[in-house]
């Protein structure tokens, strides 16, 4: 199984511990890579790859969101690739940063009628894939994209977030 050494950090009031976040993302992640590399054979470093996550609230997300995406809003995950990387190519040994934010996973989660920490995982997956290259701008990486998080998912005894939706565009 791929080495990730994660790095937390928590910058909003309202989240879980940090040791229960970490506990959390340190399941999702490892089950995402381990997928990742036995299924689609996604090459890994040999060193541990490094992790970032930020858990944070709706106004630095809308902050980060308008600066580096020209969007003035908060969104509920970014995430930002140290390298650029093509899915199923080699990533540099630090693979980037995923920031989330709290209350949009909070609105989402009650939206979607869910818990929250399954939400939380399908967006640690979703941010995770996006630093391996892959995305949902056009339909056709939507359903790859989305197909890799529903199988990542279901290793993880969740449902397919996308049951009865068209893909992400």
């Amino acid at each position: 199984m791929p080495d990730i050494d994660i790095q937390i950090s928590v910058e909003d009031e309202g989240w879980p511990s940090e040791d229960s976040l970490f506990t959390l993302t340190d399941k999702v992640i490892s089950a995402a890579a381990a997928y990742l590399q036995a299924q689609e054979k996604q090459p890994f470093p040999a060193q541990p790859s490094e992790l970032s996550l930020v858990f944070t609230g709706d106004a630095a997300i809308r902050e980060i969101n308008a600066e580096w995406r020209g969007q003035d809003k908060p969104t509920n995950v970014l995430s930002f690739p140290a390298f650029p990387v093509l899915p199923g190519k080699m990533p540099g040994p630090m693979l980037g940063d995923i920031v989330i934010a709290r209350e949009t996973v909070e609105r989402e989660a009650i939206d979607l009628d869910k818990p929250f920490d399954e939400h939380l995982t399908h967006l640690l997956v979703h941010g995770f894939l996006h630093l391996f290259g892959y995305d949902h701008i056009e339909t056709d990486e939507a359903e790859t994209m989305e197909s890799l998080e529903t199988r990542i998912l279901a290793t993880l005894g969740l449902s397919d977030p996308y049951a009865g939706q068209d893909p992400i565009v």
